[in-house]
């Protein structure tokens, strides 16, 4: 039973030595003293009736009711980063910081010249971007804005969606030297060199040629990277799957686009609560319309 309402900065130092483990690491993270620290995790066992923590020659050890308190403590963390964000803009003002979550591909592609152009008309924003490919939770406040591929589910989501992404077969002009584009599935499978994924997932289903799906044994490059698979085709690796817009920019070749062609919807999203902060509003809009010009492109 809870004795007491422990401060979030017990709570802060408990993730600490979970991410650490062990309590001089913690402290040097924190800028903390060791003893400063022991004392923390000390008063949140006497606050919550239960040992956080178990000695072993490899350092501390979380028990398992420290294990089933991580993700709470974690939205606890991420919750306390989303109101220091909103409190750093002044209302009707553009200043203050905005987290933007987004895969790897959007952010370095397609996202880096919209900030870029956002940043010199409002330098007062502090934008932060997470670059993953995991479907980061906008509820959990573990960012402001996303932007997706897929379909929001969650339905306290500000979502607006921007339009389709048209994907195709492309190769470099490199490439393409060497090798003249097949002119049938059969020629690309026996004569070429493709790019593709490692790990099969679900959005990998989508590859298809003939009705068959393209299967990893078929690559003579495989990375689950999709930055790393772009960067590969641009580079003359082989023929690979790619957003339209960015094989037309880069001026690579369409290859077999009568046995391949498909469309991926991109959302843009944010917490519902997020709109009547100043700066999350304005970055928001901002992206919208960057976003819709990449997707006609």
């Amino acid at each position: 039973m809870t004795k007491s309402n422990p401060d979030w900065s017990l709570y802060r130092s408990f993730l600490a030595v979970l991410r650490e483990g062990s309590l001089s690491a913690a402290a040097r993270v924190l800028g903390l003293s060791q003893p400063t620290l022991g004392r923390h995790i000390a008063a949140l066992e006497t606050a919550l009736g239960h040992s956080l923590f178990t000695r072993s020659p490899d350092g501390l050890l979380p028990t398992r009711a420290a294990e089933a308190l991580r993700p709470k403590a974690e939205a606890l963390e991420a919750a306390a980063e989303a109101l220091l964000r909103a409190a750093s803009g002044l209302p009707g003002d553009d200043v203050g910081t905005v987290r933007i979550t987004t895969s790897e591909i959007i952010a370095a592609e397609v996202l880096a010249p919209i900030l870029a152009g956002l940043q010199e008309e409002h330098p007062r924003i502090v934008l932060e971007l997470v670059v993953s490919n995991r479907l980061t939770d906008l509820l959990r406040r573990d960012a402001d804005i996303a932007v997706r591929m897929a379909s929001p589910q969650q339905e306290a989501l500000l979502a607006r969606r921007i339009g389709d992404v048209d994907l195709g077969l492309f190769a470099s002009p490199r490439y393409l030297a060497r090798r003249p584009a097949p002119e049938s599935v059969a020629a690309l499978f026996a004569q070429h060199a493709i790019v593709g994924f490692d790990v099969p997932l679900p959005y990998t289903r989508t590859f298809q040629l003939e009705g068959k799906p393209v299967t990893r044994e078929r690559f003579s490059l495989r990375t689950d990277s999709d930055m790393g698979q772009f960067s590969a085709i641009r580079a003359g690796c082989g023929i690979g799957v790619c957003h339209g817009p960015l094989a037309r920019r880069e001026g690579l070749s369409p290859v077999l686009p009568q046995a391949f062609s498909s469309k991926v919807g991109m959302w843009l999203c944010m917490h519902e609560d997020q709109k009547t902060v100043p700066q999350c509003r304005l970055v928001f809009d901002k992206l919208t319309l960057g976003l819709n010009a990449y997707v006609r492109a």
